[in-house]
């Protein structure tokens, strides 16, 4: 049986030998770049058809778009990576962590941003100073319920 891991590096691998790009991927199943990145990579589950699809078009075998479908168990196995890029969001999230807890309060109320009614986007836009990674993200507001 191939695991999660083992159909991403197979995806990888499809993607550099063909030059494919993860937009390319999302739009020959027509979704979202986004959530078609994180599910090749192991974070989210395709549609039965929409895995068929991806498995079809990058000429992978059946077995991945089973595992395509299949939900993730989302166990995170590093407390903080050590990959620069990534490692630069946890900086951010330790700097800015609380500052956003207390606008999302101050603007939504006692609540949180939804992680699943969630969409981002990611682009590179010119900038005087030099080019700059801007990513959006947006989720549904989730009040605390008051037992």
């Amino acid at each position: 049986m191939l695991s999660k891991s083992d159909v991403t590096q197979m995806i990888y691998e499809k993607k550099r030998t063909a030059g494919l790009s993860w937009a390319s991927i999302a739009e020959d199943i027509g979704m979202s770049e986004v959530f078609v990145t994180s599910a090749c990579l192991g974070m989210n589950s395709l549609p039965k058809d929409k895995a068929e699809a991806l498995s079809r078009n990058l000429g992978l075998p059946q077995e991945a778009a089973i595992v395509l479908a299949e939900y993730p168990d989302k166990i995170f196995s590093q407390t903080v990576p050590t990959d620069p890029c990534i490692y630069r969001f946890y900086e951010i999230m330790g700097v800015y962590g609380q500052t956003l807890k207390e606008l999302i309060q101050e603007k939504g109320g006692d609540g949180i941003m939804s992680a699943i009614d969630f969409d981002m986007s990611v682009d590179k836009v010119p900038y005087e100073k030099g080019d700059r990674i801007e990513i959006r993200m947006s989720g549904k507001f989730l009040s605390y319920n008051a037992w």
